[in-house]
């Protein structure tokens, strides 16, 4: 019967850790990179309510990454490729929640399984098949981290010139239409800047759980803040710590990056969770004290 201590060292080995940081240098570049598009693209994606969105992009951001991967061509490329005709057409397709639900459930299923197709057909390395689900902490080389940082570049700025418009649709779209705001035009655009988001996520964390990155650090700052400026800045600084974290705990693991991304990811959610309604039920208790006479 194995013990506790036989657990720990067949999971974590720490031995050479300072040598083997230096082969993941490219890969905590990427991260803060992913991090910070990952928390400010998730505020809009709580805000629009796209969680279910995010997913079904990163089926076919997976089914394009595949496609690369079997053709023997930059994989980045084939996972942005992939993102965008999803992003486009959950955009064109579904403007409303209940036509972009149905899309998405028809989008995902094809993707998974062109996916899955592409990965039977590739006869090389199974590291390469089985990254591209659950991440992986060391295969981010020049070429790679060229297009990550330059994809990254074009988010932010794109996100940049549309975030007040975006934030005033995200928020009160009625009002915002009426304002003469572009809401079908934002949504678009957004939908493509997810799209991006979602395609470098894959990259490190798979495609299965890459709503670790752009989902939970918003909504868990979204537990203990509305403001404007704070929550934002909450869900990069979430988002950077779940993804360092889990590269540097994978690097000394025979494990996976995703499941340490996950869990750090679900346990800041949990704590904020636990702090926001700590929060609310202080300010009520406050409310329904009685006042002196």
């Amino acid at each position: 019967m194995m013990t506790a201590d036989g657990v720990w060292q067949q999971i974590f080995s720490f031995d050479n850790y300072s040598e083997l940081l230096a082969l993941v240098r490219n890969s905590l570049i990427a991260g803060a990179a992913l991090g910070l598009i990952g928390g400010l693209v998730g505020v809009f994606v709580i805000m629009r309510d796209l969680p279910f969105a995010v997913h079904g992009i990163s089926e076919l951001s997976f089914a394009g990454a595949s496609a690369a991967l079997l053709l023997g061509v930059n994989i980045v490329a084939g996972s942005i490729v992939g993102s965008l005709i999803a992003a486009g057409t959950i955009g064109v397709l579904g403007s409303r929640a209940r036509d972009r639900n149905s899309v998405i459930g028809i989008i995902m299923p094809f993707g998974l399984g062109l996916g899955v197709l592409f990965l039977a057909l590739y006869k090389g390395r199974a590291a390469n098949k089985f990254g591209l689900l659950t991440g992986q902490i060391v295969a981010v080389d020049t070429p790679q981290m060229t297009w990550l940082l330059g994809t990254s570049a074009l988010v932010l700025i794109a996100l940049a010139v549309i975030w007040r418009p975006l934030t005033f649709a995200s928020a009160d779209p009625e009002v915002a239409e009426a304002r003469g705001v572009p809401i079908r035009a934002l949504s678009f655009a957004f939908m493509v800047v997810l799209g991006l988001a979602v395609a470098l996520s894959v990259q490190i964390v798979g495609a299965l759980l890459v709503l670790a990155l752009l989902v939970t650090p918003a909504a868990a700052a979204a537990r203990i803040t509305a403001s404007p400026v704070l929550l934002p800045v909450l869900s990069v600084v979430f988002a950077v710590a779940s993804i360092e974290g889990g590269i540097l705990l994978a690097l000394g693991s025979s494990i996976p990056i995703s499941p340490y991304v996950t869990t750090i990811s679900f346990t800041i959610y949990v704590v904020c969770r636990l702090a926001g309604a700590y929060r609310t039920r202080r300010w009520g208790a406050r409310r329904t004290a009685p006042q002196p006479a």
